[in-house]
């Protein structure tokens, strides 16, 4: 764990397909934008996907026996993708997995840092378990998209970081609705406002809803967040108002402190 990093959120779901690293990428960047000192440590260890959607190609550089974090526009990026061939699959059971991630957090020379950011991967498996034990995240953002089917999986993440005692729990609807790149109208593609109403229910903080705009696909395949280089974009604009969330969450913590 940073030594200096004084606020740490994890962003998770309860299935994959759901966009969590496309939030976890953008948001950082967002929270950086207003300030904060911002690392992202992509936590998938099974498939990596920061490194792609960050455009960082090269591998690490390591400083004594300490790894040196990717820096890009500012916020400090850690990811098991750079250090392996695009084409080697990482077949390791939960324990070494759980290691690698130890690994990661504490032989990184993140520097002083404000935000850490943790991209997991989907479900509630072994890398989850470990990053609440060694990060002590304090606030868990889940990220679900309008069906039934994803909120079902979302109810049991939720329900997850409840057990794991993470003291602030906020939901974020993804895909919620397609932006028509040609007129701009609304298109309900997987239905909208599912989220608001599931973290109402659920009593938790709703953070947002970010829209289906194929300007994330295209950027995450180029590696280029949308925030850094569209900020104008529909899905730039949901996330930094989600960020803005995030920060003032984060302040309200600092100030109960």
């Amino acid at each position: 764990m940073p030594e200096a990093a004084v606020h740490c959120l994890v962003v998770f779901s309860g299935k994959g397909g759901v966009g969590k690293t496309t939030v976890s990428v953008n948001l950082a960047y967002a929270l950086s934008a207003l300030g904060r000192s911002v690392g992202l440590l992509d936590a998938d260890i099974t498939g990596p996907n920061v490194a792609q959607m960050t455009g960082i190609k090269r591998r690490p550089r390591v400083r004594g026996n300490r790894l040196l974090p990717h820096e890009r526009a500012g916020v400090k990026i850690v990811s098991l993708a750079t250090l392996l061939a695009a084409e080697v699959p990482v077949i390791w059971r939960g324990p070494m997995r759980s290691k690698a991630l130890e690994q990661l957090l504490d032989d990184t020379d993140w520097g002083p840092l404000d935000v850490l950011v943790i991209d997991l991967p989907p479900g509630t498996g072994d890398e989850v378990l470990t990053i609440a034990q060694k990060a002590s995240p304090e606030l868990a953002v889940v990220v679900t998209t309008p069906q039934e089917v994803a909120l079902v999986d979302a109810r049991r993440a939720i329900g997850f970081a409840r057990k794991l005692e993470i003291p602030a729990i906020g939901l974020v609807e993804n895909m919620s609705g397609l932006v028509c790149p040609h007129c701009g109208a609304a298109v309900d593609l997987f239905g909208t406002g599912s989220g608001e109403r599931e973290a109402a229910a659920q009593h938790i903080q709703f953070l947002g809803a970010i829209p289906f705009d194929p300007v994330a696909r295209v950027a995450g395949d180029e590696g280029s967040p949308p925030v850094l280089e569209d900020p104008t974009s529909s899905i730039s604009l949901a996330v930094n108002g989600i960020a803005r969330t995030v920060d003032l969450l984060l302040k309200s913590r600092d100030r109960d402190a």
